[in-house]
């Protein structure tokens, strides 16, 4: 399983949610990073559709083994470990777990979101959160097979643990 399959299972998951909602994370992902994101007002559509997205989510990746959930946990892990950086965070705000959650928003917003966000963290939402998506495979893993994933990676999720992110002084 690669990081095109992901983003696909990702993709599938928000397609039965209509093309108002899908238009709408379009938007937020090429409007003007300029711009106050909370004078969206289709971003409600959105934020109100994540319990939505998350079961579709659930439903996608049903009859995964366990070898392809881990799979996709490894790739959800490098995904938030690479927007682990101080300049989305400036965006973002929050507290470690915070950021943690804000960063799990940006993954489940879809490929075209957080791609916007890692080239310029203003596209970030302040104080958007969605943190299931954070261990999203992890915990199916642990609901389908009893335990939790072994990605092998060496890395982690959790906020300022990515050192390219987080400049030393």
């Amino acid at each position: 399983m690669n990081e095109e399959h992901f983003w696909d299972v990702i993709e599938a998951a928000w397609a039965p949610l209509g093309g108002g909602v899908n238009r709408t994370r379009r938007a937020l992902a090429t409007r003007d990073p300029g711009g106050d994101v909370w004078e969206m007002p289709e971003l409600a559509r959105v934020e109100s559709s994540l319990e939505e997205f998350l079961e579709n989510l659930a439903a996608a990746t049903g009859d995964l083994s366990s070898a392809e959930l881990t799979d996709l946990d490894r790739v959800l892990e490098r995904k938030l470990h690479d927007i682990d950086r101080a300049d989305i965070h400036a965006v973002t705000d929050g507290s470690d777990d915070g950021f943690l959650y804000a960063r799990g928003l940006i993954v489940a917003l879809g490929r075209a979101f957080y791609t916007a966000v890692a080239a310029d963290p203003r596209m970030a939402m302040p104080d958007g959160e969605c943190e299931e998506m954070c261990y999203f495979f992890d915990r199916l893993h642990r609901e389908r097979y009893g335990t939790h994933t072994e990605t092998g990676s060496g890395i982690t999720r959790e906020s300022c643990s990515n050192p390219s992110g987080w400049p030393t002084f």
